[in-house]
C-alpha cells in the first residue's frame, strides 16, 4: 500500500521587527555614569590678592624676627581688607605671636637688693607667689636676711599659710630683735593675730637694743 506523502508543513510566519521608537532626552538611567558638568571658575577678587601680598610680607617680617613690623603688616591686613574673611584666622594667629614676642619684658632681678625691691613690689601689687619665688631666692643666697624672711612672713600671712609665716616671722625676730616692734603694728600680719605663737613672739620683751626707727621706715611695704 502506498504510503501518502507528507505535504510540508506551512513555515511559521514571523513577526515583522518593527524599529523601536527613538527614546525621548532625559536623565540617564540608574547606573550609568552622567556626562560631568564644567562649572566656570570663579575669579578671585583683586582685594584678596592684595591681601595675601600683604600677608605674605608679615610672614617675611615674622621669619626675620622683626616682630612689630610684622604685627603692622598684619593689623593692616585686618584692617584694610574685612572682606578677606577666609584670611583672616590665619592672620589672627601669626599676629598673636608677634604680639607676645613684641611685648617689652621685665627684667629678671639679679642681686639681693633687686630682688627684695622686686619682692616689695610683688607684695604692693598683691602678686604674693611672685614675692616669694624673689624672696626664697635672698634666702637661699643669704639664710640670715631677716629683711628677706621678715617679707616672707608677710607674703605667706597674706596668701593664707600662717605656719609658713609663723616660722618666717619667728626666725626673723630671732635674728634681729627690732622685727617684734615693727610685726606688732604691721597691718600685713593682721591675719597672724589671732594666733598664740604670734602674740607670744611679738609681746616677748625686746633684746637689749633699741628699735631702729630708719629700718622700720625701710622694712614697711608702701601701698
Amino acid at each position: 500500500m502506498a504510503k501518502k506523502g507528507r505535504s510540508p508543513s506551512p513555515k511559521s510566519a514571523r513577526a515583522p521587527v518593527r524599529p523601536s521608537a527613538a527614546r525621548p532626552a532625559g536623565p540617564a538611567p540608574s547606573g550609568t555614569a552622567a556626562a560631568p558638568t564644567r562649572h566656570a571658575v570663579r575669579p578671585r577678587r583683586s582685594t584678596y590678592i592684595e591681601a595675601v601680598v600683604i600677608y605674605e610680607r608679615g610672614l617675611e617680617a615674622l621669619q626675620r624676627h622683626d616682630f612689630q613690623v610684622a604685627a603692622d603688616l598684619f593689623e593692616s591686613v585686618l584692617r584694610q581688607y574685612p572682606e578677606e574673611k577666609e584670611l583672616h584666622e590665619r592672620v589672627r594667629l601669626y599676629l598673636n605671636i608677634c604680639q607676645r614676642q613684641a611685648a617689652p619684658r621685665e627684667a629678671i632681678p639679679q642681686t639681693l637688693d633687686e630682688r627684695l625691691y622686686a619682692a616689695t613690689l610683688a607684695i604692693n601689687g598683691g602678686n604674693y607667689d611672685q614675692a616669694i619665688v624673689n624672696l626664697r631666692l635672698v634666702r637661699d643666697e643669704d639664710p640670715d636676711n631677716d629683711h628677706a624672711l621678715y617679707m616672707l612672713a608677710v607674703a605667706h600671712a597674706q596668701r593664707g599659710d600662717l605656719a609658713e609665716a609663723l616660722a618666717h616671722l619667728e626666725r626673723a625676730i630671732t635674728l634681729n630683735p627690732e622685727n617684734r616692734a615693727l610685726a606688732r603694728t604691721d597691718p600685713d600680719l593682721e591675719p597672724l593675730r589671732g594666733n598664740e605663737t604670734f602674740r607670744t613672739a611679738v609681746d616677748t620683751a625686746a633684746g637689749s637694743r633699741g628699735v631702729d626707727r630708719r629700718r622700720l621706715v625701710r622694712t614697711r611695704f608702701t601701698r
